[in-house]
């Protein structure tokens, strides 16, 4: 399961935004570090269900009318402060719990109601684009100290004849998440010594940089929206590669809501209809959501975590059958499975990604909306439905 973390200061409502993301009951509070040991959870990115497009609705739990919700891990972990990759407060908790992340959604206080610390303030007392730059060095910096402690043995190695570096590269940086293909691609776009007793530290920045941004691609999440000074989000936009609006208070109201059967309502959706009988404090409250809903489209907590995975990772949805008239599995279920691929991925990945068995026995495919058969080498798009045949069926 792809797994999306949550970064950023303590204060910025990260805590809040996994709540309402997960519906798990999780600390909340006005306070530094009220989260200390890393909440794993599990929420979802929305998609446009295939079953539309078919004669039988999947009935699946995770389809709503045509809006499927695959999940994907949420990670919480403690707040980041300024010389966190040093150890300053929970630091190296927080960043060793960030290893297996694919993806980083870096939660920034929009309103600017909290300092680098995380501490109340007055309004205008800090500049919340303060927090996009430190939350990507902190991580750079992180990287690059486990670059450096573990570069003696990288020059020990340089001494063997048949010594390939790219491979002991591969080897040192695969505990944080790099594979291969990620420490290549860094090294073709860096120019760095070939012998490692000759890297500086800027160099081995430089690789920790690279390989972050390879495998930690960040999007800010400008939560407090709602409530930001006039030209804080836009602010936020220009100093970041990729930025939502968000207001995850917003979207917890509207979930705990629906739990409580007085509104209707989809994550991700831009609006929700009142269907139950709620006190004029509460209707005033879902009210002023609304406003925001149609100011940023949605409350962005979905929109957050769609852009992370299907924009940042580029994933595309895919869902395996075994049948490829009726698109069921073995027990009759409508379209039960959907898996996360990547871009460019061909029917091959899809097997091995529904199991190492099914990608060894592998035969061939069948596109189920065309029922034709497909080669290994067939690019699968957004939606298809793909029967795989295979000598472990």
């Amino acid at each position: 399961m792809l797994s999306v973390a949550l970064a950023g200061k303590p204060n910025a409502g990260k805590s809040t935004f996994y709540t309402a993301a997960t519906l798990a009951d999780v600390d909340v509070g006005n306070y530094p570090f009220t989260t200390i040991d890393p909440n794993r959870g599990v929420s979802h990115v929305r998609t446009h269900c295939p079953c539309v497009d078919h004669e039988e609705r999947c009935g699946d739990e995770h389809c709503h009318d045509g809006k499927r919700y695959v999940p994907v891990e949420l990670l919480d972990v403690a707040g980041l402060v300024p010389g966190a990759h040093e150890g300053r407060g929970l630091g190296n908790q927080f960043l060793d719990a960030l290893t297996g992340a694919d993806v980083i959604l870096n939660v920034v206080d929009a309103a600017g109601e909290t300092n680098a610390e995380g501490e109340p303030v007055e309004v205008d007392d800090y500049d919340p684009v303060e927090d996009v730059e430190f939350i990507q060095e902190e991580l750079d910096l992180w990287l690059a100290g486990i670059v450096t402690e573990n570069w003696e043995s990288i020059e020990r190695k340089a001494r063997s004849p048949d010594f390939d570096q790219e491979a002991a590269l591969t080897e040192m940086l695969t505990g944080v998440g790099a594979t291969e293909y990620d420490v290549m691609m860094v090294l073709r776009d860096i120019d760095y010594p070939d012998d490692p007793s000759k890297w500086t530290d800027a160099d081995r920045e430089r690789l920790a940089r690279g390989i972050r941004e390879q495998t930690k691609p960040l999007v800010v999440v400008a939560n407090k929206a709602d409530i930001a000074p006039d030209g804080n989000v836009e602010r936020l936009r220009e100093a970041a590669d990729h930025l939502v609006p968000a207001t995850a208070e917003g979207e917890l109201a509207l979930r705990r809501a629906v739990g409580a059967g007085v509104i209707d309502y989809d994550p991700g959706d831009g609006d929700f209809s009142i269907t139950g009988d709620l006190s004029d404090a509460q209707r005033r409250g879902l009210e002023r959501v609304r406003e925001v809903m149609a100011e940023f489209g949605g409350t962005g907590v979905q929109a957050a975590m769609n852009h992370a995975v299907y924009d940042l990772l580029d994933r595309i949805t895919v869902y395996p059958v075994q049948n490829e008239t009726h698109w069921t599995d073995g027990q009759g279920n409508v379209l039960p499975d959907a898996v996360l691929l990547p871009s460019g991925s061909g029917p091959k990945d899809l097997a091995y990604a529904v199991h190492s068995d099914i990608g060894d026995g592998y035969l061939h495919a069948v596109d189920a909306r065309e029922n034709r058969r497909i080669g290994e080498d067939h690019e699968l798009a957004e939606g298809d439905v793909i029967k795989v045949v295979s000598t472990a069926n």
